[in-house]
């Protein structure tokens, strides 16, 4: 039996019928799951690299990689149960033909047909299936090795340890614009006009490093007595949903920590990066504010929510996680000829702002935790290191809610395909538990938003 039989087996082990869809409930997750129906067919027949590429992210992946990617190709009948919700497995499953019913764990489910727009999105992925799969006409699923995860993680470490905006890992059209070439020529000879923070959270943050006292926090914070009165308004915020108001800048550094009055001050600073001279880009400059003090907010209420990471650390986070765009903005004030217009950077800014946002964030003095955020924010399928949530899964889930409802949703994955996903502990393994607590933290997050807005 080679690997990839060992590891359908397993996941199909102790096998069961099919229920017909009526009966059909959610599983919670659990590791003594029920089986999986056992498909009529298999095959280890390679697919063509013209199929392989059909599908996110392994077109993404270079040619050698895809010809090597072990996988093997499974058939189904109607009512076959495929994977279960919570089900452990080694593999990424994908839709090759027919259609198939997913019930994540809530009162909705949704279908997938192999002609939909959605159709070149992996079924699961991560390490924990993310809704039950249900056949609902003869499929024929493509059952990718656990390889191509840790492929991917390699293509995203590389990514975001490498500094130069490579042209050969981008599309032909982006590399041949003339906006590109000048930003990159700038970005490689280290001349692009970087923002520096504010002089009292670039002395706090140094200050915090060296374990000064509340007391030393305070002198400094109170240099700037705008900074000071945001951050009383935060501590008295709704995001904290504090019974007794605090009145002085030591009691609300008291009340928050060192650590978190370091982020918000560093947090309410960044707004002032956000600024160009250009009319027309400065427009830019303050829906991108809006846009990441959006992310932010859901950040925060997120981590909050999930216990695992600090809610402050969400915050910054979320906030920085596009700021690679106002080099990109700055070097288009600078250099009006390389572009034509506004629709021309908006086509551009997606692949130039992950690298230029590290370079800005590692040159602030940024963690390297926090510096790699740029360039994982909008990837999907990022699998962090850790089994535990982590800082960049809270931003990919505050960032993939973000577009919901706006013209960016369209081809967004299922929540519950994504490895952030399924990561939520203790009973929210569900994508309608985010959606609930923002709905709940509408007026908090709303609140939230006035003060750093």
């Amino acid at each position: 039996m080679n690997w990839l039989s060992k590891i359908f087996s397993q996941d199909a082990k102790n096998e069961a019928p099919a229920k017909k869809n009526s009966d059909v409930t959610p599983a919670k997750p659990n590791n003594n799951l029920a089986a999986c129906s056992k498909p009529v067919s298999s095959s280890t027949e390679k697919q063509s690299q013209a199929i392989l590429k059909k599908f996110a992210p392994i077109r993404d992946l270079d040619d050698e990689s895809i010809n090597h990617l072990a996988h093997i190709t499974l058939t189904y009948t109607p009512e076959s149960v495929i994977f279960r919700l919570g089900q452990k497995t080694g593999s990424i499953f994908y839709l090759l033909k027919g259609c198939i019913e997913l019930h994540p764990d809530c009162d909705n489910s949704y279908t997938l047909s192999d002609d939909s727009m959605l159709a070149h999105l992996p079924l699961n992925s991560g390490k924990v299936c993310g809704a039950t799969a249900v056949a609902k006409t003869d499929v024929v699923i493509l059952s990718i090795a656990g390889e191509l995860t840790q492929l991917w993680a390699d293509k995203s470490h590389d990514n975001a340890t490498q500094d130069d905006l490579n042209p050969g890992k981008l599309p032909a059209h982006i590399t041949g614009s003339r906006f590109f070439l000048s930003f990159a020529k700038a970005y490689k000879e280290d001349k692009l006009s970087l923002p520096s923070l504010p002089h009292v959270a670039f002395k706090l943050k140094e200050a915090i490093s060296k374990d000064v006292g509340i007391n030393e926090a305070v002198k400094i914070i109170q240099i700037d007595a705008p900074i000071v009165a945001k951050l009383i308004q935060v501590a008295n915020s709704a995001l904290y949903a504090s019974a007794s108001p605090t009145a002085n800048c030591h009691d609300a550094v008291t009340r928050l920590g060192l650590n978190a009055t370091r982020n918000l001050v560093m947090s309410i600073s960044l707004k002032h990066l956000f600024h160009c001279n250009d009319p027309g880009l400065m427009k830019k400059m303050q829906s991108l504010w809006k846009q990441s003090l959006y992310v932010s907010c859901l950040s925060f209420v997120l981590a909050e929510e999930c216990g695992v990471v600090k809610p402050e650390d969400a915050l910054l986070a979320g906030l920085i996680c596009d700021i690679g765009a106002i080099p990109v903005l700055h070097f288009a004030g600078q250099h009006p000829d390389d572009y034509t217009d506004l629709d021309e950077l908006e086509t551009v800014l997606p692949f130039l702002s992950p690298a230029s946002g590290s370079l800005v964030l590692r040159n602030l003095g940024f963690s390297e935790e926090l510096s790699n955020i740029p360039k994982h924010a909008n990837d999907w399928f990022h699998e962090s290191s850790s089994d535990q949530l982590s800082l960049i899964d809270v931003v990919i889930l505050a960032k993939l809610h973000s577009y919901i409802g706006t013209p960016k949703a369209k081809g967004l994955p299922y929540i519950n395909t994504i490895p952030a996903y399924t990561k939520l502990k203790n009973g929210k393994l569900n994508p309608d538990f985010s959606l609930d607590v923002l709905h709940k933290a509408h007026q908090r997050i709303n609140a939230a938003m006035s003060i750093f807005s």
